[in-house]
């Protein structure tokens, strides 16, 4: 035995549970951020792809900029994901910051109305659910367990 083992004991009991216990609202919560950054990072590549194989005088290395934030920006939810599905107590705040963000989107696309408006259904349906399976007691329970920090 060393002189670590008390130390390591302490830790691994206050450490969250293991992956073969975590919640199905977890897991559906850090695939639905997953989801989100895939198709975000794909749009972002898209826009940047875009910008620079069309032929516009206006705005130019614009769309190759506003491609690459938004490229950035599907880096987030994918990494909010993986650290989900590992345990991480961090990836719970910036994959429910993109799910808000997904109501904003929803308010937008119902303002310019069309054919967005299914889109935004679809983007706001995804929002709501991700931010209710990750704010869901089991969720906060799992990444939290009683007694953590005490």
């Amino acid at each position: 035995m060393t002189a670590d083992a008390p130390l390591n004991a302490r830790t691994a009991s206050a450490a969250p549970a293991s992956a073969a216990a975590r919640p199905w609202t977890l897991t559906a919560g850090a695939a639905i951020a997953v989801a989100q950054g895939v198709l975000l990072t794909a749009y972002g590549v898209y826009l940047m792809i875009e910008g620079l194989v069309t032929h516009t005088h206006t705005g130019v290395g614009l769309t190759e900029f506003g491609g690459f934030i938004v490229l950035l920006l599907g880096l987030l939810p994918l990494f909010a994901g993986r650290a989900l599905l590992r345990l991480k107590r961090w990836g719970r705040s910036p994959a429910v910051l993109v799910d808000t963000l997904c109501l904003a989107v929803t308010y937008f696309t119902f303002q310019n109305g069309g054919l967005q408006i299914p889109v935004g259904v679809l983007v706001g349906l995804a929002g709501i659910c991700g931010i209710v399976l990750l704010l869901h007691p089991r969720t906060t329970e799992t990444l939290w367990p009683a007694g953590y920090g005490k």
